[in-house]
């Protein structure tokens, strides 16, 4: 499903180099420190940077050079990225249709995942009207909308309280199950490494220093990691 092959990236003084490979259906959490690439990684696959050099393989189809919306990946950022002039039925039929002239069937399928993350009662509202948890939501939906197989998460909930917190992750992992959808999530806690991805990674200055079961790479953190997270 997803494949990065000798990827090498510069950033300034900084240079990355990424070997992966991740199958179909997987859920998988990137932990490290702030700085360590963690978001680049996720922007390579996604395609928003190019990498200077290797390969990036999704669903069999080399999308080295290709530009994000030739890819098979959506993704879901810190920020919400919810446009405030539009309600929440139109923020998420920008997942479809950029024109916002849906079809009926891209219809149904927008009233099915609305309701799917609970959001049937709030598509005539606007954000500014939401909680933070439901903007989120809005932009979890409008993601799934694109009906692409990889799902990227770059600490879309870290400014939601726990408990929020832990909803949305609930959420994202019955959507996960649901739709088959493969899952790699950038993650500063560990509890929902554990929650919801059987395997982490761990970056430190831009390379992958372990790939394992996340209860056991969890276990074993203190010896192969000593940084803040």
């Amino acid at each position: 499903m997803i494949v990065l092959n000798r990827i090498n990236y510069h950033y300034r003084q900084q240079s990355m180099q990424f070997d992966l490979s991740i199958a179909k259906g997987e859920r998988v959490a990137i932990i490290g420190p702030s700085g360590a690439g963690k978001s680049t990684l996720l922007n390579l696959i996604a395609g928003f940077i190019m990498p200077t050099s290797g390969q990036i393989i999704l669903n069999g189809l080399d999308v080295t050079h290709l530009p994000p919306n030739k890819r098979a990946v959506a993704m879901l950022f810190q920020t919400n990225n919810l446009f405030t002039h539009l309600t929440v039925y139109q923020n998420m039929g920008l997942g479809i249709a950029p024109s916002l002239r849906l079809s009926a069937s891209e219809k149904s399928s927008l009233f099915d995942i609305a309701d799917k993350v609970g959001l049937t009662d709030y598509l005539q509202r606007y954000p500014h009207q939401l909680s933070g948890g439901q903007r989120q939501r809005v932009a979890l939906a409008r993601c799934l909308l694109q009906k692409r197989p990889v799902l990227l998460l770059d600490e879309p909930f870290s400014s939601l309280d726990p408990l929020l917190r832990l909803d949305m992750l609930s959420l994202v992992e019955d959507i996960c199950r649901t739709y088959s959808l493969t899952l790699l999530m950038v993650t500063h806690h560990l509890e929902e490494a554990q929650r919801i991805t059987p395997r982490t990674l761990v970056i430190q200055q831009g390379e992958i220093i372990a790939d394992n079961q996340t209860d056991l790479l969890i276990n074993d953190l203190s010896h192969l990691y000593t940084s803040t997270f």
